[in-house]
């Protein structure tokens, strides 16, 4: 029986707090008692699900500890330090809520925000994100960087969110359990769930300054954001016709190249330059193959693209409902019955 299968039969919490863990040893204390004193005032039941990325500072000691304690936590440890996306994945999987809310281990996310997540998400949203208005961040490495990546990922993407860094984010389990995440994507949630026509929203939350430890994030991680965003642009404008993205390319650049190659016949007979004194023979040429493999480009990725598609056995596009007449619909159902 597949496990899949398994642990859907399984399923009985109605909220899974999942929080990835990497080096936060002082941290964790104040963290685990702050999200269970929250947990009890709910009339849902919880878990709380730790993923430990591969901490080296004894966390893991700690995480086995309040397992060993309370039989709502549950610990997945990595083999090796794979990264925050990596660490949410695995702790998703591991986990069974029907409401899924992702938190930093860093203590710098309220747990008492959580009955205020699940609130707004009661209201008919598929996932709500917290939005630190109030950063306790550094300006010019944290914060500045932050808002204007979250101004080009909210164009770029035409999903509108102030902070798409927080990770303190309730989820509706629909929507992200077939989501499979790379590289720094864990913050592009609510993009995938908008594109399958999800719900998505923000809320205000608080943010504390961190009391222990040092940020795991350095500006390097903005070169993989900006990475992923191209990534995603991609898939979200031309994954399923990936000829009609290259193509324009390959289309502009071979235009281009008889544009320069124009000019070169020009100035050779109307100006008397030879075209081996002019650079715009190599240039066109040069242009000219830049287009031709551009066309080849998206000739093999529309072949792959359809390879992706027939082999998951399912259509681009997923149904939210079917209407029809109800005495077709009873027909159906006799129909069906009889079978």
């Amino acid at each position: 029986m597949p496990a899949k299968f398994i642990e859907k039969k399984v399923r009985a919490m109605d909220i899974s707090i999942i929080i990835p863990v990497y080096n936060e040893i002082d941290s964790l204390p104040g963290l685990y008692s702050g999200v269970a004193e929250t947990l009890a005032t709910l009339a849902q039941s919880a878990e709380i699900i730790f993923a430990n990325d591969g901490s080296k500072d004894g966390s893991a000691a700690v995480l086995d500890a309040f397992a060993a304690a309370d039989p709502r936590v549950r610990v997945v440890h990595l083999r090796r330090n794979y990264g925050q996306t990596a660490a949410l994945m695995a702790a998703l999987q591991h986990s069974s809520g029907e409401i899924v809310i992702a938190m930093d281990a860093d203590g710098q996310n309220d747990p008492a925000d959580i009955p205020r997540l699940i609130e707004k998400l009661e209201e008919g949203y598929d996932v709500v994100s917290g939005w630190r208005i109030d950063r306790e961040d550094k300006l010019l490495t944290r914060r500045l960087p932050s808002r204007a990546a979250n101004w080009l990922i909210s164009k770029v993407l035409r999903v509108e969110l102030h902070d798409y860094g927080c990770t303190l984010k309730a989820y509706r389990r629909e929507v992200v359990e077939d989501v499979r995440l790379y590289g720094e994507m864990h913050r592009f949630i609510p993009v995938y769930a908008a594109w399958e026509g999800g719900r998505v929203t923000e809320i205000p939350v608080a943010h504390h300054a961190r009391c222990f430890g040092s940020s795991k994030y350095g500006m390097g991680r903005i070169v993989r954001v900006v990475l992923d965003l191209f990534t995603l642009c991609f898939i979200d404008r031309a994954f399923d016709r990936p000829m009609q993205f290259f193509g324009k390319f390959g289309v502009g650049f071979l235009g281009l190249a008889g544009l320069i190659f124009a000019w070169a016949l020009a100035l050779k007979y109307g100006y008397d330059v030879s075209l081996i004194q002019t650079p715009l023979p190599l240039l066109a040429a040069t242009v000219g193959l830049s287009g031709i493999l551009f066309v080849l480009l998206g000739i093999m990725a529309e072949v792959q693209a359809r390879i992706y598609f027939e082999a998951r056995g399912k259509p681009p596009y997923k149904i939210k409902r079917v209407v029809e007449h109800p005495a077709v619909a009873r027909r159906l159902s006799v129909v069906s019955g009889r079978w």
